[in-house]
């Protein structure tokens, strides 16, 4: 590239320094310029002896405010599982911290008379794999939700999302009982702690829980509570018996 010089920097004679050279403002000995070609084979760099060490981080964990060793919240598998229509994701999308992860369908013309969901529901699309969302309970534990579709023809993913699950909430439509009763029969089968959580739709329920614990010929040792399934709090403390359910098994297993 041209050098370019400023009209203020005085011209300097042939063969002597340039006027706007360090050598010429600092006063430092001009330095020699290096020969045409090489000679000789550079030295090597004083580095190339030794390799430097590969980078490691570092292992201390930082502290908290309060001088504790800050640790990451056990993870705690739950399943949101049930029938077709009945609130799985809405009831995922409502509590996830971040944004859940869906794998919702348009419902097509080929899907009616074989996927109903329902007189009170305008659903128009399908969850054809699972849906994703996690919420931290506080500093020590962390839920990581898994909805399963609904669809009988999608039962074949049920026992590998179930794999490492603690606990499930099964939810139910009071108004259509009879969808729900593969996945009761599925977890009973599994021998995972699950929670029967009835959607309120429309805030109200189509029969009470007395008749909907008979209904399904579940025991009293399954939880059976309302909730709705738009409301944050209400998936919370839904989510919240899953979680005593599976830790007061997990503390009886322990005693045996």
């Amino acid at each position: 590239m041209d050098s370019v010089q400023s009209p203020d920097w005085p011209a300097a004679p042939p063969g002597a320094l340039a006027a706007n050279s360090a050598a010429a403002r600092y006063g430092g000995a001009a330095p020699t310029p290096p020969p045409i070609g090489r000679a000789t084979a550079p030295p090597p760099p004083p580095h190339a002896a030794t390799a430097p060490p590969p980078y490691r981080p570092p292992a201390a964990t930082p502290a908290t405010p309060g001088g504790h060793r800050a640790t990451p919240p056990i993870p705690v598998k739950i399943l949101v599982a049930g029938g077709f229509g009945v609130g799985k994701t809405t009831t995922v999308g409502s509590i996830s911290e971040i944004a859940p992860l869906t794998t919702e369908a348009e419902m097509t013309t080929a899907g009616i008379g074989v996927d109903d969901p329902g007189q009170r529901s305008g659903k128009t699309t399908t969850t054809v794999a699972m849906d994703f969302g996690c919420v931290t309970i506080d500093r020590s534990l962390k839920l990581y939700l898994f909805g399963t579709p609904g669809q009988t023809r999608f039962g074949f993913m049920w026992d590998d999302l179930a794999r490492g699950a603690l606990g499930a909430l099964v939810v139910v439509d009071s108004a259509r009982l009879d969808d729900c009763y593969p996945a009761v029969d599925f977890f009973e089968r599994a021998g995972l702690p699950f929670v029967i959580g009835v959607n309120a739709f429309d805030g109200r329920l189509a029969h009470d829980l007395g008749a909907i614990r008979w209904a399904l010929a579940i025991g009293e040792h399954v939880p059976l509570v309302q909730f709705d399934a738009r409301d944050r709090l209400s998936v919370r403390d839904a989510l919240l018996v899953v979680l005593d359910r599976a830790l007061d098994r997990a503390t009886r297993e322990k005693r045996a």
